[in-house]
Formats: C-alpha cells, sequence, structure tokens
C-alpha cells in the first residue's frame, strides 16, 4: 500500500474510475507536503475538490526530502499502471473488427 483515500465509493466500479481519474492525470499530479498533526513526520497529500483530500500517503515519513520522494515514486508508480478488468464488468465478445 503506497497511498490511501479518504473516499467512500459505493462500487467497485466507482473507486475504479476514481483510480482511472487519478492515472490519466498522473503527470499533472501535484503533493502538498504537511507535517502530521499527531506525531513526527510528514505526509504527502494531492488536494481534491473543496480542498479536501483526495489521496495522501499511507505513512509518515521522518524527512521532508524522503516524503518528496516518496511522492515521486508513487507519481512513476501510478503511471505505470495498467487498466484492470473488475469482476462484474461486462466483456464484450466481439473482436477489434466488429465481427
Amino acid at each position: 500500500m503506497v497511498a490511501i483515500t479518504p473516499a467512500l465509493f459505493e462500487t467497485p466500479g466507482e473507486a475504479e474510475r476514481g483510480f482511472d481519474g487519478l492515472r490519466a492525470g498522473a503527470a499533472e499530479l501535484t503533493a502538498r507536503i504537511t507535517h502530521v498533526r499527531d506525531g513526527i513526520g510528514w505526509i504527502w497529500v494531492i488536494p481534491g475538490s473543496r480542498g479536501l483530500p483526495e489521496v495522501r500517503s499511507s505513512r509518515a515519513y521522518e524527512r521532508y526530502a524522503t516524503c518528496q520522494n516518496a511522492f515521486r515514486r508513487f507519481v512513476v508508480l501510478l503511471a505505470k499502471q495498467p487498466a484492470r478488468e473488475l469482476p462484474g464488468r461486462a466483456v464484450s465478445s466481439r473482436r477489434p473488427d466488429g465481427r
């Protein structure tokens, strides 16, 4: 686990769409690095709508620079993730040529 989201998704499809949105915009993501409230360390946060966090690091990092590097690695990993097929999603039996 490299990141968590505070969002609650009703279905696996909603979660997948949220992940697809992050993956599609991976190159433009920016993070806010902040000190944790109740403890020692730093976390990265990707702000979402209305200033609420969309995604954040799954753990705190002891050093600010380590947190920055962790965010950069997250972006690289995110961009490399292939689209996944969810159970229950309709799969077309047609070939790409329409037959």
